[in-house]
């Protein structure tokens, strides 16, 4: 009767399971969201501006919201207006 050995495994393979580079898992699809639902973002802003919106209380994201809302509505009035990918 023969013994089982003490290692039932090759250290080799065991080895290089243990550093077997993990597979990435895939990004989560984003479905598009409803329009007009708000969503959590950051984003760096100057303090200057910053100081601007919260002088006046309470809503002061809501405000940068409606003149962020209100810069994209309007159109450009001639070609000089226009955003270049210049920068």
């Amino acid at each position: 009767m023969a013994n089982p050995p003490r290692r039932p495994t090759n250290p080799m393979s065991a080895a290089e399971a243990a550093f077997k580079p993990i597979k990435k898992p895939a990004a989560p699809v984003r479905e598009p969201s409803a329009p007009n639902i708000r969503e959590f973002v950051s984003i760096r802003i100057d303090r200057a501006v910053l100081d601007h919106f919260q002088e006046d209380g309470p809503g002061w994201q809501d405000r940068i919201n409606d003149t962020l809302r209100r810069a994209i509505s309007k159109e450009p009035t001639n070609a000089d207006d226009k955003r270049s990918d210049d920068y």
